[in-house]
Order: structure tokens, then C-alpha cells, then sequence
């Protein structure tokens, strides 16, 4: 089997799969400015979580292509899938294995209620030999394909309570290489701070399992420096984050020791100079308009959940965002990012 997760140094840190986040567009721009042969052994990146009865027939391939599509340079790289029709998922996972992913990552933790009514996400919590069944059905499809890629599964620690002791026991009986535990219950949704003790309790039943199995640990990481603190208190193989990333494509250079800190003193926000991080927004809109919004995949509006993340913290911040959030695509974006410098 090529496991790139055998290869990881620990810790490892991951990009957690986000809906219309962390899609090419900004994937790619972390990769540019935090991914690099220092660190490729220490970062993983997953895409948006893709529906696997869309991938089920051409299609649907077709209409959702642009989620599986991914540079190189963003290597490891794993595709999130999710689903509850065992057919589908295998004929998801044969194909997204052609497409030459390094894993595949089974998504059993959404809380969205259209994918819980349809049995997918969270909703296997409350269905666990249909979970393992799900599994099952993944490697059957990689395995078609002609290949043999590692399985993983990201999921949360209940459904309306904690319920880690009758849940997590029956995904490590299962082939999975990996298991991402977000800290919450799925009716607990991001409410209630991630309960990171229970990482303890998880490990415990991993390594009673006698299986090889990491574990990476998942929210509310604010860095890496919080992210390198939490995997040595709680003895977690990796750390998955979230919402630390938005705004901070350099977040995963930090592994290279270059400091993100704060100076106000020199006008730099997270220790990269204003004009530089106002460029690369301009950078990732335009990337945004030729890999998404010109090719009708996605509306510009969906660029705009990153404008608040990146202009923030500094004189003039706020009215420029009300400025940004009128624009309709990346050439106006660059005006007024440029008109904005000229008077800075």
C-alpha cells in the first residue's frame, strides 16, 4: 500500500475539510506561501467533502469536478467524501482513487441537516454497521480501481452526547490508517468550546485495539503554536485545523520556524507586512475568478467569507471591507486594494 501517513513527522497538521473554504483556490494559496520540502512530511491537506452519489455517475462527476481537482504542490493531499448508499460510495472511491489522491478521508462528523436526512455525516454515529459498512465499501472501490490508497475517517465524539466508549470501538475494527476526532457532539455544533480532555479516552481505545492507528485532534485551534501545545498535552499523532487558517495563507510556514507575530509597531499583521497580505488577497481572488467563479462553478460571494479574515486589525480596515464586499469579481478587488495602498 503507498501510506504517505506512515512517512508523516509527527506532529503533523492538517488542513480540515471546510464547504466552500478550502477549495483550489485557497488550497493552493496556503501551498504557495506555507507548504514546502521543510515541511511537506508535517502538513496534509483535505479537500471540501464532495457528495458521493454525485460521483456515482459522469454527470455528476462533471458538475463536481472542480472539488477534486488539486495542484501537485499540495501534496499529501486527501479527498473527503461523504455518503450513506454503499454502491455509491464505492463507485465514489474507485473513481476518486484514479484521480491520483494520496488517501481518501470518509466524512462521518457534518452536522448539516441535509446530509444527516440523508443517513451521511453525523448521522453514522447513530448507524455504526452501516459506518463500517461505508468503509468496507471505500477500499472495495480503491481496490477496483487498481489501486491501494489509506482509508481515514473523521467524526465527532457523539451525536447528542458523548458516546466515544460504544462508537470509536467500532470504527477500529475497520481498515482505517487514520481518525480525526472533532471534540464536539454534533448538537453541541461549534456552541461549546472542544472538549480536548476526551482525546485521552479516544487513544485509550486505539491503543487497546493493538492497531496502528493515528489519531489527530480537531477544534478550536487558534495556531501552531496552539496546535503543537495541544498535540503534546493530550499525545496526539496530528492536529487539524479549522478556522485558524482563515485570512493566513502562511499559517503552515510556521513549521519552518519563520515567526507570525503580531508588530504594530511596523504595520504587520501576524508578522507579514500589510501590503504584502492585502497583494496576496488580491492573489487569491484572481486565482478564486479563473479556477471557480469564470468556469461558473461558484459565485464570487463565496470569495467574500475570506475578506473579513484578511482586512482586519488595522486603520481604515472596516471601511475597506464595505468597499471589497460590493465587488463583483477580482479586477475590482485589485482597484480598490490598489487605490487603498496609495494613500496607506
Amino acid at each position: 500500500m503507498h501510506n504517505f501517513w506512515k512517512k508523516l513527522d509527527k506532529p503533523f497538521f492538517c488542513l480540515a475539510p471546510m464547504s466552500d473554504v478550502t477549495d483550489i483556490a485557497f488550497r493552493y494559496m496556503l501551498a504557495k506561501y506555507g507548504k514546502t520540502r521543510e515541511n511537506k512530511n508535517k502538513v496534509v491537506f483535505w479537500t471540501e467533502f464532495v457528495a458521493a452519489d454525485g460521483l456515482a455517475d459522469k454527470l455528476g462527476r462533471k458538475k463536481l469536478a472542480h472539488i477534486l481537482k488539486y495542484k501537485e504542490r499540495e501534496r499529501p493531499i486527501v479527498a473527503q467524501v461523504f455518503g450513506a448508499n454503499l454502491e455509491n460510495m464505492k463507485k465514489a472511491c474507485q473513481y476518486i482513487a484514479s484521480l491520483g489522491f494520496d488517501g481518501i478521508d470518509i466524512n462521518m462528523g457534518c452536522p448539516d441537516k441535509s446530509v444527516i436526512s440523508q443517513g451521511a455525516g453525523s448521522a453514522l454515529i447513530k448507524n455504526p454497521k452501516l459506518a463500517r459498512e461505508i468503509i468496507q465499501s471505500a477500499h472495495a472501490g480503491i481496490k477496483s480501481a487498481g489501486l491501494n490508497i489509506p482509508v481515514s475517517v473523521k467524526t465527532r465524539i457523539g451525536f447528542n452526547k458523548e458516546e466515544i466508549d460504544t462508537w470509536i470501538p467500532e470504527l477500529l475494527k475497520e481498515d482505517i490508517s487514520a481518525l480525526t476526532i472533532h471534540l464536539r457532539t454534533t448538537k453541541e455544533l461549534s456552541l461549546v468550546p472542544a472538549n480536548w480532555e476526551l482525546i485521552k479516552k479516544v487513544k485509550k481505545l486505539i491503543e487497546k485495539s493493538g492497531k496502528d492507528i493515528l489519531l489527530i485532534g480537531n477544534g478550536d485551534v487558534v495556531s501552531l503554536k496552539d496546535a503543537e501545545e495541544k498535540a503534546e498535552k493530550y499525545g496526539c499523532d496530528g492536529i487539524m485545523i479549522g478556522r485558524g487558517v482563515f485570512g493566513n495563507p502562511w499559517f503552515f510556514a510556521e513549521c519552518q520556524g519563520r515567526s507570525l507575530t503580531r508588530d504594530s509597531l511596523s504595520r504587520t499583521v501576524l508578522g507579514i507586512s500589510l501590503r504584502e497580505k492585502l497583494e496576496v488577497l488580491v492573489e487569491h481572488t484572481q486565482i478564486f475568478d479563473e479556477e471557480l467563479a469564470k468556469p461558473k462553478h461558484k459565485g464570487f460571494d463565496v470569495m467574500k467569507k475570506h475578506f473579513k479574515a484578511y482586512v482586519n486589525g488595522f486603520d481604515g480596515a472596516k471601511e475597506l471591507r464595505i468597499k471589497l464586499m460590493e465587488t463583483e469579481n477580482s479586477l475590482q478587488v485589485e482597484k480598490i486594494i490598489k487605490d487603498f495602498l496609495k494613500h496607506f
